[in-house]
């Protein structure tokens, strides 16, 4: 069986979009040598830079873990062969009592999408009057 690679650049592209953050502000936030084009080649590339890859993932406030090993096909594969809807059994290992209040999960990603919405308001704010 051979491994299969992971695409960093698209998984940044796929967080980034999540987050509801454009291709400007990741490039803002990541310096004057950055443009939204430059953030584009880098969300085609297969292998982003460690310090890279540390910088974006701070910015984007998840972990570089996050982004370096996400795999969308095997996270399908593993949500389709655990939730069967044809019939009512589930698996003897499916645990269905989350460790977590899933809608706790979702009001803290809304708050930290609000929190970084805000953050990039103020950066704007203070770029357009410094001009």
């Amino acid at each position: 069986m051979t491994d299969k690679i992971i695409h960093q650049g698209r998984n940044i592209k796929r967080f980034r979009e999540m987050l509801g953050i454009k291709q400007e502000a990741l490039a803002f936030e990541l310096g004057e040598n950055w443009n939204q084009k430059k953030i584009s080649l880098l969300e085609q590339k297969e292998s982003i830079e460690n310090d890279i890859l540390e910088q974006v993932a701070k910015i984007l406030k998840v972990p570089a873990q996050a982004i370096e090993n996400f795999d969308e096909e095997q996270a399908v594969n593993i949500i389709s062969n655990n939730a069967s809807f044809d019939n009512c059994q589930q698996p003897a290992f499916f645990n269905n009592q989350p460790t977590f209040n899933p809608i706790d999960k979702m009001v803290e990603l809304y708050e930290r999408m609000l929190e970084q919405q805000k953050e990039m308001i103020d950066k704007l704010e203070k770029l357009i009057q410094g001009k």
